[in-house]
Order: C-alpha cells, then sequence, then structure tokens
C-alpha cells in the first residue's frame, strides 16, 4: 500500500507553490525598491563633500643653469612629498585642522607631460576645502624654496584654490539610481541562482524514457 497524501497536506503544498511563484515573480521589482530606498537614505543622511584645488608648477630656479626638462622629474617628486608630515605640519597652522584630516583630506596628482601639481582638498564646508587647498600648495612651494640652492628647481603657485559653490558628492537622486540598479541586479542574480522546483511526478521538463524490458520477458516475446 502507498500512502496518500491527506487534504491539509495537499493544501500546504499549494498554498507554499502558489507563495514560492509569487516570490519569484516580485523578486526582481522588490530588489529594485529596497535598493531604491537603501541609495536614498544614504543620499539624504551623508552630508555633501564639497572639493577645492589649487596647482603649483616647477621652474628652474633664478640664476640656475637647471635644464628647465628637468622640472618635470622634480613635479613628479614634489607630488609624492605632499601628504608628508614636513609639508603637512606647515600646512595645519595656516588651515587651521589637525594633521590627520589633512591626510585624509588631501590629494595630490601630477601629469606625465607638464610641470604640474594639483593640490585637491575635500571638506564638509566649501570655505574650508578652499583654505586647506591653499595651505597645503603653500606650504610644500616654501619647502621647495628651501631646497632651490641645492636642486636648482622651485614651486610656484600657479591658481589658488576658490570656494566651491556645488557639492562634489552624488546628489540623493544619483545614489537612489545606483540603489536601484543594484537592488534589480542582486533580484536577477537570485533567481538564476535559485533551485530549481522539484516536483512528486519528477522533472516535467525531461521527457521519461522507458526501461529496458527483463531478460524473461524478452524470451517471451520470441
Amino acid at each position: 500500500m502507498t500512502d496518500t497524501p491527506t487534504q491539509p497536506v495537499r493544501l500546504t503544498r499549494r498554498l507554499l507553490a502558489t507563495a514560492a511563484r509569487l516570490l519569484v515573480r516580485w523578486l526582481i521589482p522588490v530588489g529594485v525598491l529596497l535598493g531604491a530606498a537603501a541609495g536614498g537614505t544614504y543620499g539624504e543622511m551623508r552630508p555633501p563633500q564639497y572639493t577645492a584645488s589649487s596647482y603649483v608648477i616647477a621652474v628652474p630656479a633664478e640664476k640656475s643653469k637647471t635644464d628647465p626638462a628637468a622640472a618635470l622629474g622634480f613635479a613628479q617628486a614634489y607630488g609624492r612629498v605632499v601628504n608628508q608630515l614636513a609639508v603637512l605640519g606647515q600646512a595645519q597652522v595656516r588651515a587651521g585642522v589637525p594633521v590627520q584630516l589633512l591626510r585624509r583630506s588631501v590629494r595630490a596628482a601630477t601629469s606625465p607631460d607638464a610641470p604640474m601639481i594639483a593640490i585637491t582638498a575635500t571638506s564638509e564646508r566649501p570655505a574650508r576645502a578652499a583654505d586647506i587647498a591653499n595651505a597645503v600648495s603653500g606650504a610644500v612651494t616654501a619647502q621647495a624654496k628651501k631646497t632651490k640652492k641645492a636642486t636648482g628647481i622651485t614651486l610656484v603657485r600657479l591658481s589658488a584654490a576658490l570656494t566651491p559653490t556645488e557639492p562634489s558628492s552624488a546628489s540623493p537622486a544619483l545614489t537612489t539610481l545606483v540603489g536601484a540598479s543594484a537592488g534589480g541586479l542582486l533580484g536577477g542574480l537570485a533567481l538564476l541562482v535559485r533551485p530549481r522546483r522539484a516536483t512528486e511526478d519528477g522533472d516535467p521538463g525531461r521527457a521519461q524514457l522507458p526501461g529496458p524490458a527483463p531478460a524473461a520477458e524478452a524470451q517471451g516475446v520470441r
């Protein structure tokens, strides 16, 4: 005898199957909504960041016989020491912020084609971002002037940092869009990796092939 499932068991299985189909159908939309909500909340709660940049250029010092082409190499070298304590120690007095904050908020970029250094500062306050960038550029320029007799190269401020008028960080609308895209992508990946539903009768997508006939039956047919 074979046990047949009772009526409550069949009802439970039917409800579970219906819930699974609804989950699959709404997995991506729910992921998009949750991602958009998370991205929008992050964009609203995260304070805006402002960025200001100051530019200095390496030039041969006065009465120096240094090849102007060497200024490119010295610009690369000075760009690497912008975040060093010797420079930031002087900049903290002018900017009025500790060295640790300067090291986190300042970055320097150099060009392989021009002897120029871009010093960029990021802060939650627009005026502070400009003050930090100008303080660091002034400090590295002063450091270069101390060694110009030995190097034959000095730094000159090409452009001072101005107070930014718009934040450089992502807006809440952009973070919402990014969150919605990420949520939809995760929902689609969940659909791809989910286990296939098994049925009592086996996989309906595959054809059932008859098994080989027993040897006794095969002899009786002859």
